[in-house]
């Protein structure tokens, strides 16, 4: 059972949440929060395998909040909503490590599937999303010891790794390298590892400022 809880200021949203979670045999929502601070407190109190986390909220913002959780060390997993606008959140949730994003546009049976997709551990960050904040705000930061960092990779995970930022899921990256999906996967869980990051999400933004892939090539 994936247990969740459900971050948004509005109550109403929240329980909209909570109907399409809760007619799904494998979902339980073991709560609810109304801001960025109260959600620290109940995923520490309660551990839920998801955090449904909203961006804009009084007291503390959903970016701030899964900061400080993960910080923490928190073993929480992060979906946060968001909307087209909000290009230059979605930048700093990748940083601060969030796990996926969901367009609140997106129909209602596409939420319980990333939830499920959050929770396996793997990212969810749509396309659409991604297009448009690498376009916009990851730029190579000179100076950060990120590009060293690719010399304790082999040539195969570079290449992997150059396929993750572009979005390619493993079944493409393996089609592409002519290589099976258990051995594309076990390339990117030691890319991760070496790397010293959370998930594909942070792949994509570590490729990008490190300057190791450039938006349009």
């Amino acid at each position: 059972m994936i247990r969740v809880l459900l971050v948004d200021d509005q109550a109403l949203v929240r329980g909209g949440f909570r109907s399409i979670l809760e007619g799904q045999d494998d979902i339980e929502v073991v709560g609810e929060a109304a801001d960025g601070r109260e959600a620290i407190d109940r995923a520490h109190a309660l551990l839920p395998d998801v955090i449904l986390m909203d961006i804009r909220m009084p007291r503390l913002d959903g970016i701030e909040a899964t900061r400080r959780l993960l910080a923490d060390g928190c073993p929480v997993r992060v979906l946060i909503l968001t909307t087209f606008d909000e290009d230059e959140y979605v930048y700093q949730g990748l940083r601060a490590g969030a796990s996926g994003f969901l367009l609140k546009s997106a129909p209602p049976r596409e939420l319980a599937g990333a939830v499920r997709t959050i929770a396996t551990g793997e990212a969810l960050l749509a396309p659409e999303i991604t297009r448009r904040m690498i376009q916009e705000y990851i730029r190579p930061r000179p100076g950060t010891d990120r590009s060293t960092k690719l010399e304790t990779l082999t040539p195969r995970e570079l290449e992997v790794l150059g396929l993750i930022a572009r979005g390619r899921s493993n079944a493409e990256i393996g089609r592409e390298l002519y290589l099976s999906e258990p051995t594309v996967k076990t390339h990117v869980t030691r890319i991760l590892a070496k790397l010293g990051l959370r998930d594909r999400v942070q792949a994509v933004v570590f490729a990008y400022e490190c300057g190791f892939v450039q938006p349009g090539r």
